[in-house]
This record gives structure tokens, C-alpha cells and sequence, in this order.
């Protein structure tokens, strides 16, 4: 499936595909972590049928009930695929000079190449996160790239830079 991706700027990232039963959707993920999940008209792909506003922890349990918890499932499959990959939970400590930050401040895949592909909640679990998602004490950060890269992002939570 084709994704388009817009970036609006200020707002955050607009997301649009086609179903193969030729349904148009669009999802609008806001820095602030809210999510519109837009239902456009099939005889105008401008116009929208639809629009329904789902808070960050909404739009991260509907991202659970879509698949997200099979995340490390996926993960797993690629240790297999690809020659030095891995991945690792990074937990998000007291002491973290990022705790209560947002990820975008930690630059990790920008600094060491590796990937954050989800946050691990008490409340469960979000999946690709955004740079505006807030770091908590106690979140456990899904990590994906080499053992360096990944060893590089435990050394950015830590502090140890």
C-alpha cells in the first residue's frame, strides 16, 4: 500500500492511503500526540465524509488493537533477515537527562543511526512514535539497529554523551 506523507508545518504529519476496496483515509498526527483519522468522500478525494478525533492514549490503544503489539513479533523475524541488526528495550531511568522531554530532543537516530519503533507504557504500548512524544520515567524505549547504534541511544538516556 501507497502511504502519502505531508508534513504541516506547526501541526505535525498528514498520512493518506487508498483501501483496496478504493476507500480513501487519512490520518493527521499532531505534535501534540492527538490523532484525526479523516474518511474522505469517494466521489471528491478532497472533500472529507468524516472526521474523528482520537486523544494520544486512544490513538495508541486503536494503534494496539491494529496490530501494534505485534511489533517484536516483527522484530524478531528481521534478526533473521538482516546480517547485525538488533534490537533492544532502553529504559527511560530517573536520572535521564531526557525524562520528561520530548524524543525529538534526544536526536538518537540523527547521532547514532538506530531507531526507536515504540515507547513501552504501563498503559501499553505506542508505535512510531513522533519526535513530540514525551519521555517518562520508566518507559521503555523499542531500539532497532546495530549494537553500537543501539548501545549509542542507551548512552544518549543516560546521559553519558
Amino acid at each position: 500500500m501507497d502511504v502519502e506523507r505531508t508534513e504541516l508545518p506547526g501541526i505535525g504529519v498528514r498520512f493518506e492511503f487508498e483501501t483496496k476496496r478504493h476507500v480513501r483515509l487519512g490520518i493527521v498526527a499532531h505534535r501534540e500526540g492527538r490523532r484525526d483519522f479523516i474518511i474522505y468522500d469517494p466521489d471528491d478525494p478532497d472533500s472529507m465524509l468524516d472526521c474523528i478525533v482520537f486523544s494520544a492514549d486512544e490513538s495508541a490503544a486503536i494503534g494496539e488493537l491494529l496490530g501494534g503489539a505485534r511489533i517484536v513479533e516483527k522484530l524478531n523475524r528481521l534478526h533473521h533477515e538482516i546480517d547485525n541488526l538488533v534490537s533492544q528495550q532502553l529504559k527511560v531511568g530517573a536520572t535521564s537527562p531526557y525524562a520528561e522531554r520530548p524524543l525529538g530532543d534526544t536526536r538518537a537516530r540523527t547521532r547514532t543511526g538506530a531507531s526507536i519503533v515504540a515507547i513501552v507504557r504501563a498503559d501499553g504500548v505506542e508505535t512510531g512514535p513522533p519526535p513530540s512524544a514525551i519521555l517518562h520515567v520508566g518507559d521503555r524505549l523499542v531500539t532497532i539497529g546495530t549494537q553500537e547504534a543501539v548501545e549509542g541511544v542507551d548512552q544518549i538516556l543516560r546521559g553519558i554523551e
